[in-house]
């Protein structure tokens, strides 16, 4: 297809599918343009553009903090503060039953077709069929769980999960299933955390309960001895929960940029562009429980300013207001003759839009 059409750049939502991994590989063996656009590292109200590649093969993996700062020389970026709203998820839901339903109406047409995902679309729809008709108990359950914890007076720990099927967790961390990361996170607090501290871990809004994550979580907190001090909130608002936590701790989700932003200790286990030694803890995990070290958050400062003159685009995927703001620049960044690391580092860099509410 390639040669047939005289293509000359690609432009992929994520880049790690198979079906994108393999297109890339053809793309780079050819000597093509390789466009990669990702949901922003620096969430809701920027998305991600990148040339070659994102998340764990992003350019931005092997550059240090201190090349970041001598890119940044007088530049001077007056940061926005944390906000509130993080995110277009009813426009997501939408689009996304969107989707899988065309994909499920027409593929009959294509047999053969082999999707990204393990379960086929009709397991998947069954699944958020069952989600939607829980939506009230499971939102009871979740004020219960959150108002607990939040009056509950004691210090906690924060465990962002993750979907067990999401790119970022099958292909850029060294864990086979969640159930592994929740193992090994429980057993890391049984043995380090002081005893009067508590562990919540906190699901992604999206899951769809193909991995039974509360049982999981219950029984292995009994197993290490620690069941009255561990909780599990379904989904929900994250800001609440990140408010008053200690610490968080992740395999590679992005939500752990919201904790940095807070100035909490945070430990990554998988590959994450964030995952810089100045910010993003080494420590052992049962030593990280019991005395975490404190970000740099001035090196966190300066690595966020490299972002957004950078890589991040003011705009979103799934508002209307958010995808005419993002096509005011996007057309000139993939136009352009470097990548937006490159531009940035050769002082060729577009100036960047301020940031706007697009919601």
């Amino acid at each position: 297809m390639l040669r047939v059409h005289a293509i000359t750049d690609i432009v992929l939502y994520g880049d790690s599918r198979f079906v994108h991994a393999e297109a890339v590989k053809a793309a780079r063996e050819a000597g093509l343009g390789i466009h990669v656009f990702e949901e922003g590292y620096l969430r809701p109200y920027w998305i991600t553009y990148e040339r070659d590649g994102a998340n764990g093969n992003s350019k931005i993996m092997s550059k240090s903090i201190a090349q970041m700062r001598a890119d940044l020389k007088g530049l001077d970026l007056d940061l926005p503060d944390a906000p509130a709203r993080w995110g277009d998820m009813r426009q997501h839901i939408f689009y996304g039953l969107a989707y899988h339903f065309w994909v499920f109406l027409m593929n009959r047409r294509y047999r053969s077709f082999r999707p990204h995902r393990d379960l086929p679309v009709s397991r998947e729809f069954l699944l958020y069929l069952r989600r939607l008709i829980g939506i009230i108990p499971r939102a009871i359950r979740r004020r219960r769980s959150t108002r607990r914890i939040t009056n509950g007076g004691f210090p906690y720990h924060l465990a962002l999960l993750q979907l067990e099927h999401d790119s970022s967790f099958v292909n850029h961390s060294p864990f086979d299933s969640m159930t592994d990361f929740l193992t090994l996170t429980i057993e890391g607090f049984a043995k380090g955390a002081p005893s009067h501290h508590h562990l919540v871990f906190k699901a992604h809004p999206l899951e769809d309960g193909r991995t039974p994550l509360r049982r999981n979580i219950r029984n292995l907190a009994e197993s290490f001895g620690v069941a009255d001090r561990v909780h599990y909130v379904p989904g929900g608002k994250l800001a609440k929960l990140m408010n008053n936590a200690r610490t968080a701790v992740t395999v590679n989700s992005t939500s752990a940029q919201q904790a940095l932003w807070r100035g909490l200790p945070v430990k990554a286990f998988g590959d994450a562009v964030y995952s810089k030694r100045e910010f993003v803890s080494d420590q052992p995990l049962s030593e990280f429980f019991a005395r975490p070290m404190r970000p740099d958050s001035r090196a966190y400062r300066d690595y966020r300013h490299y972002l957004l003159e950078s890589s991040q685009i003011t705009g979103s995927f799934y508002s209307k207001k958010g995808r005419q703001q993002l096509l005011r620049q996007v057309v000139d960044l993939i136009l352009a003759e470097e990548d937006p690391y490159d531009a940035l580092h050769h002082g060729n860099a577009a100036p960047r839009q301020q940031l706007q509410l697009v919601n």
